[in-house]
């Protein structure tokens, strides 16, 4: 099977789920309810690029406070989430550059998320795949400078760096069956 047909198979796969299964799947993308209710309604799409442009959409119509329920289930930079759930396993895969970083980076990692959770209130969240540690923690450092705005809409461009990344995986996934 050629690679576009299976891309195709994922997304009718998708496109032909029940409303509450397509919601569940897509949560694995992004932990809002509402987003995932905004994606899921505007099935069926034609293509990966058209569902794209919804997931992206529906972002960036979220108010904050959906943001922030996206934002706690994601794990800090530097601790990998428990379980066997999809979106721990894509999360485990994405934070793969932290596995060889050295202890001191580990612990200043740590550090660092515990001083931007007290500057802004929630998680420090990046777009980690492929990122070494030492890269996240400068990444980090130089976000604790933000204003609370800046930060804000850095936070909606990483979240939706990362929703595109797994909704890819999510079609990869459903045309594997």
């Amino acid at each position: 099977m050629s690679e576009a047909r299976t891309a195709d198979a994922g997304l009718e796969a998708v496109n032909a789920a029940p409303a509450g299964a397509a919601e569940r799947m897509l949560l694995d993308c992004c932990a809002s309810p509402a987003w995932a209710r905004t994606v899921s309604a505007g099935r069926p799409y034609q293509d990966r690029a058209a569902v794209a442009a919804a997931a992206d959409a529906a972002l960036a119509g979220l108010p904050w406070s959906e943001l922030e329920r996206a934002l706690a289930a994601h794990p800090r930079i530097g601790e990998r989430p428990a379980g066997d759930a999809r979106d721990a396993g894509w999360s485990r895969r994405e934070q793969a550059g932290v596995d060889g970083a050295r202890p001191a980076t580990l612990a200043a990692l740590a550090a660092g998320n515990e001083a931007y959770e007290r500057r802004f209130g929630h998680v420090y969240l990046v777009s980690a795949a492929g990122r070494s540690g030492d890269d996240l923690l400068a990444l980090l450092r130089s976000r604790l400078d933000n204003d609370v705005a800046t930060e804000r809409a850095v936070v909606r461009e990483e979240l939706r760096k990362i929703v595109r990344l797994r909704l890819d995986r999510l079609l990869d996934e459903a045309a594997r069956g």
